[in-house]
Formats: C-alpha cells, sequence, structure tokens
C-alpha cells in the first residue's frame, strides 16, 4: 500500500478539508459539474479565482483558501469539468460566475489555468469579467510544447499515457524536500483524475492556440516566475514579458512547477501586493470593513507595499 504524501497527511492540509466544504455546481445540464471551494466573505463580489494547472484539482490552492480567507479575501478555488476546447471553458466560466453573482474577478492561474484566465479576459474583453490576472508559471501560445499535432488525438490516448505526457516534465532528482512534497501532493491529485478529465485538459494545454494581448490592455497583470528548474522553458517567461511589457513581476528564487504549495507564504504575499492596489475600490477582493487605511494608502501609491529578501515585489522592472 502507498504511503500517503506528506501534505496530505499534514494536519493544515486535514484543517483545510474539515474546515472549507467542496461544493459541485452546475451549470449546464449537458455538462458535468464544476468543483469548487469558496471560502471567505460572501458578500465579496470580485473574489480571487484560482484556476490549476493540468494535473490540479480544487484543492491544489488548499493554502491560498485557508490562508487569505483568515485575512478576510474571498478566494475561490475550481476544478474543471470536461471541456474538449478553450471556448466551452469560457462560456461555461462565465456561466458559473453568474451563478455565483459575482461581478469582475481577480483570477491567479497557474500554467494551464494562467491561459485560461487569460484567454477568458480575451474573451470578455468588450464586457470586462476579468478585472486582474496573477499568472504563474503562465504561457501565452501553446505552439511552445510542440504537441498541436497531437492535441486533437488526446481523447484517445490511455489514461497511463496521459499520465506520461505530464509526469516526464517533474524532475526528480536533487530536489529540496518543500519542492519534493509539492510533486508528491500534485502527482496523488493526478492519481484521481480519469482518462477524459486528463485528455481534456491536455487538449486545451496544447491544441494551437495563443493570447491576443491588445485585448487585455485594460486588466491589470502580474506575472510570477520561479527561477529554479521547472516545466517552462526561457522561451515561454520571454514571451510573457514581451506581451505583458506593464504588467508588475514577482519573482521567486526557487519554489519548482507547484510554488502556491512550496513556497505558500511568499505566494500570498504576492497575492496580497497584487490585490492591495484595488483596496478601496468595488473591486476589492477583501472584506471592506478589514481593510486597513495603510492598505488604501499603499494602492493609491501614498505608502511602499511590504518586501522580503527572497521576493522581488511586483517590480514593473523585474530586477
Amino acid at each position: 500500500m502507498n504511503e500517503t504524501d506528506p501534505i496530505t497527511a499534514s494536519e493544515a492540509y486535514k484543517r483545510f478539508r474539515s474546515s472549507i466544504p467542496q461544493r459541485k455546481v452546475v451549470v449546464d445540464q449537458s455538462m458535468q459539474p464544476w468543483v469548487i471551494y469558496d471560502a471567505g466573505p460572501r458578500h465579496v463580489r470580485s473574489p480571487l479565482i484560482c484556476l490549476p494547472p493540468v494535473c490540479g484539482t480544487a484543492d491544489v490552492f488548499f493554502k491560498q483558501l485557508s490562508q487569505l480567507a483568515v485575512a478576510g479575501y474571498r478566494v475561490i478555488s475550481v476544478e474543471y469539468p470536461v471541456f474538449w476546447s478553450i471556448e466551452e471553458f469560457c462560456d461555461s466560466f462565465i456561466k458559473l460566475i453568474d451563478h455565483l453573482e459575482l461581478g469582475k474577478v481577480h483570477i491567479f492561474g497557474a500554467s494551464l489555468g494562467a491561459f485560461l484566465g487569460q484567454k477568458l479576459a480575451e474573451r470578455t474583453f468588450r464586457s470586462q469579467r476579468v478585472h486582474s490576472l496573477f499568472l504563474c508559471n503562465g504561457f501565452v501560445d501553446t505552439t511552445a510544447f510542440k504537441q498541436t499535432g497531437m492535441a486533437k488525438a488526446f481523447w484517445a490516448f490511455p489514461a497511463f499515457l496521459l499520465k506520461r505526457q505530464i509526469l516526464v516534465n517533474l524532475p526528480s532528482d536533487n530536489l529540496e524536500q518543500e519542492v519534493a512534497n509539492s510533486i508528491d501532493f500534485m502527482v496523488e491529485r493526478l492519481d484521481t483524475l480519469d482518462r477524459q478529465q486528463l485528455g481534456s485538459r491536455l487538449t486545451m494545454n496544447c491544441i494551437d492556440s495563443y493570447v491576443e494581448p491588445h485585448k487585455l490592455k485594460d486588466v491589470y497583470v502580474t506575472i510570477m516566475d520561479v527561477f529554479d528548474e521547472s516545466a517552462l522553458s526561457t522561451r515561454c517567461k520571454e514571451e510573457m514579458y514581451k506581451c505583458y511589457p506593464d504588467a508588475k513581476r514577482a519573482h521567486l528564487k526557487s519554489g519548482g512547477n507547484f510554488p502556491y504549495l512550496s513556497r505558500s507564504a511568499d505566494v500570498n504575499l504576492m497575492l496580497q501586493i497584487h490585490l492591495m492596489t484595488f483596496q478601496g475600490t468595488r473591486y476589492c477582493a477583501k472584506d471592506p470593513s478589514l481593510v486597513h487605511p495603510d492598505e488604501i494608502k499603499a494602492a493609491r501609491g501614498e505608502l511602499d507595499p511590504p518586501r522580503t529578501d527572497r521576493v522581488t515585489s511586483c517590480n514593473e522592472e523585474g530586477t
């Protein structure tokens, strides 16, 4: 019998599962339900919505859900139903935020989630539903993965081959403990996904598609990158910077592919700095009664945001 990975066995994860209920939301009778966790004050109508990578489930952002909710933010993490096109995803996601009676939302997207967040902002640019994007290990063009020719065949692949497509990109040697634990946790989540879920996500990740950044000119963007080994190439990161020359940049020296697990304290700080821009506005993701006056001053540029020696926080030049 396989041992449970350290993160799943941790007290923090157990507290999360016992305190924040999982919900299933049906927005279209012809499709599977969305799986969501919704933490924090429900009266906040512009929450932070977390979109996972190909191998992720809704609980991979449990450290953001637990810790940011305590600070007064509303955070929603989702798990995708089966979609075979990005258009299907966008249409269903809009129905989901309508069902939840949300206004403009802030999106924290990781890898595939970052790409889908950008495509959603692009899709709704005439009637904006995405107010800001926090992009972790994101990309703007699926051709970077050199699998566009194979993408339309993923629906027919057996589950073990689909899993191999993902596992081959995960490092396994000379990893620090927190990064290794994050990989173990994500691999365990990967094992819970069925063939259709994996095939549909890989299809959206690899089908020939790209972001039209000129349609996102009114969306506030922060790009977060990790400088140690990750599945993303340097080319992908450089393309992101070119598409969003005015984006804020947040960098971590290490953390691997899943820094929201391995470096959650730093990532949560970056998210709060990103969201601080909207304090005192109708698009605030935090309970207005908990917003400190200094946060509003920081949002107006009257105070410097907090910094740490491990993080380059929201630096326009990325230095």
